[in-house]
């Protein structure tokens, strides 16, 4: 036989087989790290907790030590129990509607279609304010984009 179904094209899978089927090197390990545990005063850590911020201590007291000579490493950011009690705020806040519904009720009132005396559009308008305040600080000390 001759041609694309002859002899060489036998030779090509086979070949092919083997290359798949050799044993691959092992990539490089991962240089190992050690623990090492030190003890502190509640008033040391707590100093180093607060110049750390966000950061985990361990990173932080890393980067201290040895500055730019230190592997890089990939930390998670730990939020502070503030700032997961905010979230949950500003998320309740958002699914609550009420910013919406404060906005219509100001919108009817000024439009004439929700009766009410001045003084009551007034407050309407600054509760709708008061919200969008609220918000805009949450979303600030969160330091997450607003959409």
């Amino acid at each position: 036989m001759s041609g694309a179904g002859g002899v060489g094209a036998v030779e090509s899978p086979v070949k092919a087989f083997a290359e798949t089927a050799a044993v691959k090197p092992a990539a490089p390990a991962k240089p190992k790290t050690r623990a090492f545990s030190i003890r502190f005063t509640d008033e040391e850590r707590a100093k180093l907790e607060a110049e750390a911020g966000d950061r985990p201590l361990g990173a932080y007291i890393r980067w201290r030590l040895l500055e730019d000579k230190a592997a890089k490493r990939k930390y998670v950011r730990k939020p502070r129990a503030d700032h997961v009690t905010m979230a949950m705020f500003l998320a309740g806040l958002g699914r609550s509607g009420i910013f919406t519904a404060m906005n219509d009720l100001a919108k009817a009132a000024r439009i004439g279609v929700l009766e009410a005396p001045p003084e009551t559009t007034a407050r309407i308008n600054e509760a709708c304010t008061h919200i969008a305040d609220m918000r805009t600080h949450l979303i600030e000390a969160l330091g997450v984009k607003a959409r």
